[in-house]
């Protein structure tokens, strides 16, 4: 290997080190606070724990009420992807192959909402969920963010599908097949790596998402994981050694899952980039 290239690799290397430590530094940090005292914490934030205090994590997860919490966070993920997926994907699918007018005025229309900031309608918002009589309701939040986030998805999908051949639909539709059956049993099998991606990346933002929650949800039964955190925090003082051990419970799911999928993520963005 030649002196200039492996300087550069050194170089690049080091850098993306120095770069890893100073990502992961807040929750090292965060991790190492959540074990000790508030005493310790308030003393040296940033010094080791002198003992490991577990009962933290213990404390946290009863005044959190860590598993309802949980539950109410998957089935708001859940069913958010779910429906978000489902009406972006044939979207994006039938605005792609309809070459008209209103088809390329409607995708526009997706398009350009995806450049209004989300604390521009936040108030409108709300009225239109108490319009809906949607509000305190998880059922209601998903309903919230799937129509947040169907632009970006159907956005990704419209992109996907024009790599598609559209020989294959043509046969199938020759073969017999209605529309709709020949998204979901031609189509849509072909879009499972965009459709990993979507569902990753929107599970991953509804998870760590605090604001919509706390606009919608006023019921403490009904709170999200981080939503929760917020209980925690009191007028007068605040438990912080229980915040940060309840940050980092909210975290480790998500965490496990990225590192699971992480490999989806990454082919599916690499894929939706060449077909699109």
């Amino acid at each position: 290997m030649k002196t200039g290239k492996r300087t550069y690799l050194i170089i690049i290397n080091t850098f993306l080190i120095l770069a890893g430590i100073y990502t992961l530094f807040p929750l090292l940090l965060a991790l190492s606070n959540s074990f000790k005292t508030n005493g310790e914490l308030l003393g040296n934030v940033v010094s080791l724990p002198k003992q490991l205090h577990f009962e933290n994590y213990i404390r946290t997860l009863e005044k959190m009420n860590y598993l309802s919490t949980l539950g109410n966070t998957v089935f708001t993920a859940g069913i958010s992807v779910f429906i978000m997926v489902l009406f972006s994907g044939v979207a994006g699918w039938k605005l792609c192959r309809t070459k008209t007018k209103l088809s390329n005025f409607l995708y526009s229309m997706f398009v350009f909402s995806m450049l209004i900031p989300f604390s521009s309608i936040m108030i409108p918002l709300y009225k239109v969920i108490l319009g809906f009589r949607i509000e305190n309701s998880l059922l209601g939040l998903s309903f919230v963010y799937s129509g947040l986030g169907v632009s970006m998805a159907l956005f990704l999908y419209h992109g996907f599908v024009k790599g598609i051949p559209l020989e294959l639909e043509e046969a199938a539709s020759i073969d017999g097949c209605r529309p709709l059956q020949i998204f979901f049993l031609i189509v849509f099998p072909l879009l499972r790596p965009i459709t990993a991606t979507i569902c990753i990346t929107n599970i991953l933002w509804v998870w760590n998402d605090f604001l919509l929650p706390l606009i919608v949800l006023s019921d403490n039964k009904k709170y999200t994981l981080l939503l929760s955190t917020n209980t925690l925090f009191g007028q007068y003082s605040s438990d912080w050694t229980a915040i940060l051990s309840a940050l980092i419970l909210a975290a480790l799911p998500v965490i496990v899952f990225y590192a699971v999928f992480q490999k989806h993520i990454i082919k599916g963005i690499a894929d939706g980039a060449v077909k699109g």
